[in-house]
């Protein structure tokens, strides 16, 4: 039995599917670890997570138990022990699970019991729920190492100190959303006040997909004291020491990192969701249409930020309507950024296309020259292999104010779930300061201007978008009721103060776009409830709270 414990928290970047490449970190890491008696992992690091579908492929699970099987062996050389997620199969049946090595063989294996299934997370889908977790012994100390989900509710963290466990070292697959980090904490207080025991709680970083990974592990101690913190939006290492007094296992004090505020969180979860996007998928850089608005603007900082300069690509498409002031404006920006900045005009396009098509009527007209500057920017991409960005907001797709097979176009969006308030405060944010790891310039991205001119998509003379849709403050609150807060029209009226009939306008609108959202490229998930992943309405739907 020992008095003391050295436990090395790895809160590292993963890639789904990656078998070979997700063992080679971990055991890297490992190698980094010296002196530590144990290092961990996050939930399913072998894999990578969220695996979704792929589970239900056996030759997936085939190979997985294989890898596993070789991280178990390669503690056979003294080192510390490791604690890392896999997939366990058993009788047809598969687990999320962690395995305990040590010495080259298994020690203890947990199965997840809590199986979320809402939200982003559908692991009832694929996975069966183990049954209640006993602690696994290591060097004489009962651990507890309950599952992410585990500790949501309190069955399982009850379980396993009425088992006799001794601190609970939890891994977790946690996506980033706004106020999460302080969700967790209260959440970890909670399970710590319960049970009388200290937690570590480590959690993953990097981008998959339309969620992000913000890490922010950390470590509370059995009399709710915060005693190590690890950074967010970065890989890192943590040794903590533990130590056995009369009260039972305390964490020492360790690194304090101070985590990003909002919206500077906001932010970081748009750049390394997109780096991770487009390096994971092998893309060698981002095209996208610099219109001289404000989104556009940001998406391009948001892209320099994240791959560089010398990988982003922007493209202006002006037609008839474009103003002079857009000219300037994009062509600034894209100075500002240090990136590639071209010149296209789709007026030849339209001018083929109203001879096509003479009768098409002034909305028709308008979508002709968002689905020009789509086509123009994907045969650009094609050429040379860049993905092409989309650059429209979460308001927007909101209530269809968006043309689908037009700027809706894309292979992703980093302002999918960004409202334009927020996409507002991003812009003055990202003016001001220089995010950490950022690639780009350290002073202003995008001239002043283009923040504070009215918002205009410039398909027709004069256009602004308060003609089709209320000022964005009040939009925006209305769709964070409908949206968020799933509210009726009733109650999204009462608790925004708005006009009834305008609420029920939103909604119908809302509703009516589902088919649009249904064809838009993945983005990164921001808050509570983005589309697709969280929200999921059917395209066919004849219900609506207001009239």
């Amino acid at each position: 039995m020992t008095d003391k414990l050295k436990i090395a928290l790895a809160q590292v970047n993963q890639k789904v599917g990656d078998l070979a490449g997700n063992a080679a970190a971990m055991l890297e890491w490992r190698a980094k670890a010296k002196g530590a008696d144990l290092v961990m992992f996050p939930e399913m690091q072998l894999t990578g997570y969220p695996v979704e579908d792929l589970v239900l492929k056996p030759e997936f699970v085939r190979q997985t138990m294989e890898h596993a099987g070789r991280l178990v062996d390669a503690t056979a050389d003294g080192g510390p022990a490791l604690l890392f997620g896999s997939i366990h199969s058993e009788g047809g049946a598969n687990y999320n699970c962690m395995i305990l090595a040590e010495g080259g063989r298994v020690v203890g294996r947990t199965l997840k019991h809590e199986l979320p299934n809402y939200g982003t997370f559908d692991e009832k889908r694929i996975f069966v729920s183990g049954p209640m977790p006993s602690p696994i012994a290591f060097h004489g100390v009962k651990l507890g190492v309950p599952i992410c989900e585990d500790i949501w509710l309190e069955p399982v963290c009850a379980h396993l100190a009425q088992e006799g466990a001794e601190l609970l070292l939890v891994p977790n697959g946690s996506p980033y959303e706004l106020d999460k980090d302080d969700l967790r904490q209260r959440l970890v207080r909670d399970r710590v006040v319960e049970t009388g025991l200290p937690l570590a709680y480590l959690n993953r970083v990097g981008g998959q997909d339309e969620v992000v990974f913000d890490g922010s592990s950390f470590v509370t101690n059995d009399d709710g004291s915060h005693v190590v913190q690890m950074p967010d939006w970065e890989e890192a290492l943590a040794i903590t020491e533990w130590q056995r007094t009369a009260n039972g296992w305390k964490c020492l004090p360790g690194q304090k990192a101070t985590l990003a505020p909002f919206p500077e969180d906001i932010y970081r979860a748009m750049t390394v969701a997109l780096r991770d996007y487009v390096n994971d998928n092998g893309f060698p850089g981002i095209i996208l249409g610099l219109s001289g608005g404000i989104d556009s603007a940001l998406s391009a900082a948001v892209a320099v930020d994240a791959i560089g300069a010398d990988r982003v690509w922007c493209v202006m498409m002006p037609s008839k309507y474009t103003s002079e002031t857009s000219l300037e404006d994009a062509e600034n920006c894209a100075k500002l950024l240090g990136c590639r900045h071209d010149v296209v005009s789709i007026v030849p396009g339209v001018k083929g296309l109203e001879e096509m098509i003479p009768d098409a009527t002034s909305l028709a007209q308008e979508n002709i020259q968002a689905r020009l500057r789509m086509v123009t920017l994907m045969a650009l991409s094609n050429s040379k292999g860049h993905m092409l960005l989309t650059t429209g907001n979460k308001s927007e797709m909101s209530v269809g104010y968006a043309t689908l097979y037009g700027d809706m176009a894309g292979g992703y969006s980093v302002l999918k779930d960004a409202y334009k308030t927020t996409v507002f405060a991003l812009s003055r944010w990202r003016n001001a300061n220089n995010p950490k790891d950022a690639l780009g310039p350290d002073g202003p991205v995008m001239p002043q201007r283009v923040i504070d001119k009215p918002p205009t998509a410039e398909l027709r003379p004069n256009q602004k978008d308060e003609d089709s849709l209320p000022p964005y403050p009040i939009l925006d609150r209305i769709l964070d009721a409908l949206v968020e807060k799933e509210q009726s029209v009733t109650e999204a009226a009462r608790t925004t103060g708005a006009d009834p009939a305008l609420v029920a306008d939103i909604e119908k609108k809302l509703l009516r776009a589902e088919y649009k959202r249904r064809q838009a490229p993945p983005g990164v998930k921001l808050g509570s409830r983005n589309f697709g992943r969280d929200r999921r309405y059917p395209i066919t739907n004849a219900f609506k709270t207001g009239q």
